[in-house]
């Protein structure tokens, strides 16, 4: 977010001020949660969600409100990488430590298609709300709540009196764009940057051409200085200059930019995809995890994520509530979304297996 990859396995601003504050401390926020082998159906639904920022804003925006007005209360936990064993081995045993969680759509394949389905069908999508959002964000096992992608990120400073890169191909071109540069060790996104920069369009990209891929891999291989693993990595060698262009997850390159460090987004050919509200199967709360979804859905709301992080709105008229200088740094953006590339999720399923074999052995030669 395998098994299908996730962000964190494949290795997912404008008003500063806000932002700034807001992404200064994130430590997840902490929730007392007595586990029980099985819970009965009660007031209160458990979350997992991705910490860090994204428990501090939900809490704020989505969970407190929520049980203001329901008096259903939402405990927030965090979870790392996207936890589908896990998921499977409460579905399986009966026992509910969480109801209802935030994740991928390559994750909903891996638990609703291998003959077994390990969440709930949602049925909200003839909500008046839900139905607003996008049915590319929609599926029947989740409703879509956050937009991620994958950009080019650069320092500034070390373009500064000259042509910045503006695309995967300049990241590919060492003789107009010199510099240090970082890509991500692993196939997934790697390939679709590899394919682009080799002059795939978004809408040709699958099902990927692996030999086309690699070759390109290998035009650029040798001047790769970082080859990284993890999101923290990243932010660090932006920050401290390590690399004057590399592809990063955004909430990455925002950070580095809150933190203080000359970075330049390239939204042009980002890789996107989304995370869901999802429902796991059997739950005694899901009728209270459908409540919390369609509250969560209100586009006011979801606005009022970005006083926390540029965050990825599913609902298009969440933008009517934000001013245009923040909007632009959001991944939903009309204009970021332009010539972005949508994961193919069911592609790096039936492939997956495969092109990280080809890849961990490519990048040994």
């Amino acid at each position: 977010m395998k098994k299908q990859p996730t962000r964190d396995q494949i290795q997912q601003p404008g008003r500063r001020t806000a932002i700034k504050a807001a992404l200064a401390g994130t430590a997840a926020v902490a929730f007392p949660f007595v586990w029980t082998p099985s819970r009965a159906a009660s007031k209160r639904i458990v979350i997992r969600d991705d910490g860090g920022i994204y428990t501090k804003a939900y809490g704020a925006v989505f969970y407190r409100p929520f049980t203001e007005k329901t008096g259903i209360e939402v405990v927030g936990v965090q979870a790392n990488a996207e936890p589908t064993a896990l998921i499977k081995s409460m579905v399986d045993t009966g026992s509910y430590t969480w109801d209802m969680a935030k994740i991928s759509q390559p994750a909903i394949l891996l638990l609703t298609g291998g003959g077994k389905e390990y969440l709930e069908k949602h049925g909200l999508e003839s909500d008046p709300v839900i139905a607003k959002i996008p049915k590319q964000y929609m599926s029947p096992y989740g409703v879509g709540t956050n937009i991620y992608t994958t950009v080019l990120a650069y320092r500034t400073d070390a373009f500064k009196g000259r042509k910045a890169p503006s695309s995967w191909a300049d990241m590919w071109n060492v003789k107009d764009f010199p510099g240090r540069r970082g890509l991500r060790k692993y196939p997934f996104d790697t390939m679709e940057q590899a394919l682009m920069a080799d002059g795939v369009a978004t809408g040709q990209v699958y099902p990927c051409n692996m030999d086309r891929g690699f070759a390109s891999l290998s035009k650029i291989a040798k001047h790769v200085d970082v080859w990284w693993t993890t999101g923290a990595q990243v932010e660090q060698m932006l920050g401290s200059g390590e690399v004057d262009m590399i592809s990063t997850w955004i909430s990455r390159a925002q950070a580095a930019i809150v933190s203080g460090a000359p970075v330049g987004i390239v939204w042009n050919q980002n890789i996107w995809g989304v995370d869901n509200w999802s429902i796991l199967k059997g739950s005694p709360n899901a009728d209270a995890c459908r409540e919390f979804i369609k509250f969560a859905a209100d586009p006011k709301r979801q606005a009022a994520l970005v006083d926390y992080f540029p965050a990825g709105l599913t609902q298009p008229e969440a933008f009517n509530f934000i001013k245009p200088e923040i909007a632009k740094n959001c991944p939903t953006y009309p204009q970021n979304m332009a010539n972005g590339l949508h994961i193919d999720a069911k592609y790096w399923q039936e492939n997956q297996s495969v092109a990280l074999e080809r890849f961990n052995r490519w990048i040994l030669t």
